[in-house]
């Protein structure tokens, strides 16, 4: 199956549902080439970068499950690097 790289940009706002996000990063792990979070305590934020090689399928489900989660905001960006 084809795959394409793609940044998944996410803000985790106060009282954000940490818990379902890092189940959901767990649960698509396979698909990950790396994780960056930044805690912006300043403005009570937090921002994770997550770049996957996965089915552009698979990418879109897992951000609109991210999507889905309270206080929590997703965009994902795709490369024209297929596999």
């Amino acid at each position: 199956m084809e795959t394409r790289v793609a940044v998944i940009s996410i803000i985790v706002g106060p009282g954000g549902d940490v818990e379902s996000l890092n189940r959901l990063l767990t649960e698509y792990g396979k698909y990950m080439i790396g994780r960056m979070g930044i805690p912006y305590r300043e403005k009570n934020v937090s921002i994770i970068s997550v770049v996957m090689d996965a089915p552009q399928d698979k990418t879109a489900a897992l951000a609109g499950k991210i999507g889905n989660l309270s206080n929590v905001t997703v965009k994902t960006a795709y490369s024209n690097v297929q596999g």
